[in-house]
């Protein structure tokens, strides 16, 4: 099937047919709905990765590297953690093929399904004890399946949403595929809270932590019937073809845009090292050097995640305003002097933890609001959707695929304040970067 035609693949057509798009005077989408779709979407794989990445701190460490001391077996886990952001491309360029050949509708199930199908298998990993090294073989190998599979679930919504803005409220658009993040993990961080209270600790040992694994298939079920709804109509198939934003081969993609594809890709690493600087990496800290229990600690990320969907959605309108870079540039500049003394509160007590918390999320807010596909525009329409998708693929990778095992070494060697010196590094990586596309811009002005 050509990639710029209707989609007629046999699941398209049953999907279409279960939500009427056939049907004379079906519904048409429009931007609201768009948003929906993009919210529950991202949110749906932003609690997958919390789902994770809590259980990789809380869980993996005493299940599958109980021979090693616990910041060993932290630093292991973080590793076989960091293997879905390596496989993010991989699966870039799989479901890229699918998508030319199959169409839209086709890679997004498929995608998804082996999303939510290496996450549910997550749940049945079995103990050190009981299968040895294969224990963390196959840990690594689901994990890697939910990179391929992340990969694969880029649909171009969160482009399609920005390009059919109002030219004055493109950061008013740009924040809401954002809002995914804080809302995944206050459901996961209220989740493991719960199971934890709940449960004696031989038993959430046990099987509780297994529980999580299986909502995420569920939500990601959701997730699927949600945005196939809009992907599978005729209407978004029209949008894509008049917006240019088809797929096209990666390789020509790689050779035309490299320039963009460099700078994209590290334009966003200040938001994306203090991402997990104030999700994954704390909870690491707190649970392997303080007293504090990981329930609180839970709670207080809830609240933070909060305040940042409230500082994302303020993004919009200062975007709206000041320009998105700018206000990239500023969150960076911000980020930089935050990382100069903020880790240490980590070591200050309940209180201290709390205020890291606040202010992480509160700047995390603010930049991570425009961080996603900042520099999109500058693609070639026919090169958008493809050179976007390798972009973000990148830029997690470089700037929060390792983030929690770097963090968590250098201040188990070095103290906090060499975590703060790492979040420094990714708020210079941003400001250079968009140095540099300022200097390439007046170039080619």
């Amino acid at each position: 099937m050509a990639a710029d035609t209707v989609p007629t693949t046999e699941v398209e057509r049953d999907a279409r047919a279960l939500h009427g798009a056939d049907e004379p005077g079906a519904h048409r989408i429009d931007p609201a709905e768009i948003a929906i779709g993009v919210i529950i979407g991202r949110t749906s794989e932003f609690f997958d990765f919390f789902v994770y990445a809590i259980a990789s701190v809380l869980v993996f460490p005493k299940l599958v590297f109980p021979h090693l001391d616990p910041l060993t077996g932290t630093l292991w886990s973080f590793a076989i953690f960091a293997l879905a952001f390596v496989a993010r491309p991989v699966g870039t360029i799989i479901f890229t093929a699918i998508d030319r050949a199959y169409g839209r509708g086709a890679k997004l199930t498929v995608a998804l399904f082996l999303l939510g199908g290496s996450t549910a298998a997550i749940a049945f990993v079995p103990s050190y004890e009981s299968a040895g090294i294969g224990a963390a073989l196959l840990l690594a190998l689901f994990r890697m399946g939910q990179g391929v599979a992340l990969g694969g679930s880029w649909d171009g919504l969160a482009s399609l949403l920005a390009l059919n803005a109002p030219e004055n409220r493109r950061g008013w658009y740009a924040m809401i595929p954002q809002l995914g993040a804080p809302l995944g993990l206050i459901v996961a961080s209220l989740l493991f809270m719960f199971l934890i209270s709940a449960l004696p600790a031989e038993d959430f040992l046990a099987w509780g932590w297994r529980y999580p694994f299986f909502v995420a298939f569920a939500i990601n079920v959701v997730a699927l019937f949600a945005r196939l709804r809009i992907v599978v109509t005729p209407e978004y198939a029209e949008l894509f073809e008049n917006r240019a934003l088809q797929p096209a081969p990666l390789l020509e993609t790689v050779r035309s845009e490299w320039k963009t594809i460099v700078i994209g890709t590290f334009a966003p690493l200040a938001s994306f090292a203090m991402f997990h600087m104030v999700t994954v990496y704390p909870l690491s800290w707190v649970f392997l050097f303080t007293d504090e229990s990981p329930v609180r600690f839970l709670m207080i990320e809830a609240i933070a995640a909060v305040i940042g969907i409230g500082t994302i959605i303020a993004s919009g309108a200062l975007a709206d305003r000041f320009g998105r870079r700018t206000l990239l540039a500023a969150t960076a500049a911000a980020i930089a002097a935050f990382s100069g003394f903020a880790p240490q509160l980590l070591d200050a007590g309940e209180i201290g933890e709390a205020t890291f918390m606040i202010l992480g999320f509160a700047l995390l807010g603010l930049s991570f609001g425009q961080s996603s596909g900042a520099l999109s525009s500058n693609f070639q329409p026919r090169h958008r959707y493809t050179g976007s998708a390798f972009t973000s693929d990148l830029a997690w990778l470089f700037g929060a695929g390792f983030a929690p095992m770097v963090a968590l070494w250098l201040s188990s060697q070095f103290g906090l304040i060499a975590a703060g010196a790492y979040l420094l590094s990714g708020a210079i990586g941003t400001l250079v970067a968009l140095w540099l596309n300022r200097e390439l811009a007046s170039t080619i002005g």
